[in-house]
């Protein structure tokens, strides 16, 4: 069984910062990819970063030069880091990732986490 566990969302001011992360937990062998998509209310999921084990990584536009995204092999950790943002960047951030565990090769959800930006 593998778990993705994340942390760090809450309420921030325009223009503020907030720290996300998710770590991976259970039977892994590899982990191919991870990445955070973020979804808001009354909108579709849409991919926000992803990174691969040879630190390779995409942003989408509206993020490029805001946001990073940082992984840590040993811990199965990936961490988000969120500067200047906006409210219209509100919305619940989920963690994903490509796991190679027990049953094979397979894409794994966190449960989300809040975000919130407002004055």
């Amino acid at each position: 069984q593998v778990q993705l566990v994340e942390s760090g969302g809450g309420l921030v001011q325009p223009g503020g910062s907030l720290r996300l992360s998710c770590e991976a937990s259970g039977s892994i062998f590899s982990i191919v990819d991870m990445g955070w998509f973020r979804q808001a209310p009354g909108k579709p999921r849409e991919l926000v970063t992803t990174i691969t084990s040879d630190g390779t990584t995409t942003y989408r536009d509206s993020v490029k030069g805001r946001f990073t995204i940082s992984r840590d092999n040993a811990k199965n950790t990936v961490v988000l880091q969120m500067n200047s943002l906006k409210p219209e960047e509100t919305a619940f951030y989920y963690c994903n990732a490509e796991i190679l565990g027990g049953l094979g090769a397979r894409r794994y959800w966190g449960q989300g986490t809040q975000v919130t930006v407002s004055s």
